[in-house]
């Protein structure tokens, strides 16, 4: 039996309206947070194995804390406490961009994710990588690149691949040193006033999920998306849209979601943000194995190919070797018939 054969076998919200034409709660983008996945990467995301091989918990901003070590206890400050002035005025901005970054940075977003769709009520909710975590886990190595990451490039490589800025009107993501840094950074180190250096925060990252010992299977995780997933993100997977054509319910793949190279494409990372936040509001609702199930369905389907695959002109295999071996990843499987990783057609946009 091949490995293709073999793989395949295998089987948010605090109170006031998000600006720049948001007419709507910012629960509802915690909602379009729905199974995304996410990631951005931050899945956060794009870690390869290497990275988990070692006696520590690996987070989604990549930073390794010793098992062991007492988590603890953080809440991050209400918005009523962003104060006025130049300051405060970007701590704003960065918080509509990642609430809605379609519609506040759309020049680099290729396609209908916003930040909060990983990282839901806008970056706050603990088990789902908050950003008031993320904050102290930077600068870091990280396998993904090799080298040292400040969170300007870790912001960026979530443009990259969980915006899939190739495909943006920019063709790619915010250049280093883009106000959009700025204003993301400036929410990101408010979320965290008063939190602990050095310390693991209780609800930081996603919570891991171990493999079962059944694996995961697609065919058993599309009966877990038909019973708890298809209502808000659809059968086909297309997300929901609001009366104004804003999506409400995020895409969960096709071209519209996030690329092959986000983290989340990666089935460990969907089936831990899956087990700790989905479906929504209902934290833990599923096992251990339709988290892992449900995961391998929606990472079974193409979405826009891996943007680190295009520039040196490698071949979906090619890419596999370099980028994905060891991953639990579908990128560059056979699944019914179709090699995926050739990536889905560039949408059109208005």
């Amino acid at each position: 039996m091949s490995r293709n054969e073999r793989k395949a076998a295998e089987g948010g919200e605090s109170a006031g309206r998000i600006r720049a034409g948001q007419g709507t709660r910012r629960i509802i983008y915690a909602v379009g947070g729905g199974l995304l996945l996410y990631a951005i990467g931050l899945a956060l995301f794009g870690d390869r194995s290497a990275d988990r091989e070692n006696d520590g918990i690996e987070t989604p901003e990549g930073r390794m804390v010793q098992a062991g070590s007492e988590p603890v206890h953080f809440t991050p400050p209400s918005e009523d406490t962003i104060p006025d002035g130049p300051v405060g005025d970007s701590i704003r901005r960065g918080r509509d961009i990642f609430a809605n970054t379609p519609a506040n940075a759309g020049e680099f977003v290729g396609n209908e994710l916003s930040c909060a769709n990983c990282h839901l009520d806008n970056g706050r909710r603990a088990n789902s990588a908050p950003m008031w975590s993320a904050w102290l886990g930077y600068p870091t190595y990280r396998g993904k690149n090799d080298r040292i990451n400040t969170m300007e490039d870790r912001i960026q490589g979530c443009f990259t691949y969980s915006m899939n800025g190739q495909d943006s009107p920019s063709g790619g993501p915010p250049p280093l040193g883009h106000d959009v840094y700025k204003d993301i950074q400036s929410y990101m180190y408010w979320m965290a006033t008063g939190a602990p250096t050095g310390a693991k925060l209780e609800g930081g990252g996603y919570p891991k999920v171990e493999k079962p010992e059944l694996g995961y299977d697609p065919a058993r995780g599309a009966e877990v998306y038909a019973a708890h997933c298809a209502t808000c993100h659809g059968t086909d997977g297309v997300g929901q849209r609001d009366l104004n054509g804003r999506p409400v319910f995020p895409p969960l793949w096709g071209p519209e979601s996030y690329n092959w190279g986000a983290g989340m494409a990666r089935i460990y990372t969907a089936a831990a943000f899956i087990k700790a936040n989905m479906p929504l509001g209902q934290s833990n609702r599923l096992t251990d194995q339709e988290a892992w199930d449900v995961a391998a369905f929606i990472n079974s389907h193409e979405r826009p190919r891996d943007p680190r695959q295009a520039g040196p002109g490698l071949t979906v295999e090619e890419a596999y070797e370099r980028f994905h071996k060891g991953d639990d990843i579908y990128y560059g499987q056979v699944i019914n018939g179709k090699l995926l990783g050739t990536g889905t057609p560039v949408p059109e946009r208005n």
